[in-house]
């Protein structure tokens, strides 16, 4: 299950990323706040998805 998780957060990362990307290159931000996007919403995914993580693993126990 861990593993699974880990490949599935690892996706996820890598899709929100690509989008966040995406978005800064549209608005056409400069490095700096580019930077401070992508901090934001990495530690908000990653909050998300330790989360959900500990929900799932708490109904499975």
């Amino acid at each position: 299950m861990v593993i699974f998780y880990m490949i599935y957060a690892f996706i996820v990362l890598v899709i929100f990323n690509l989008l966040t990307n995406n978005f800064c290159i549209k608005m056409q931000m400069d490095k700096k706040k580019q930077a401070k996007n992508f901090r934001v919403i990495n530690i908000i995914m990653v909050t998300l998805l330790v989360s959900s993580y500990l929900r799932v693993m708490n109904v499975t126990v």
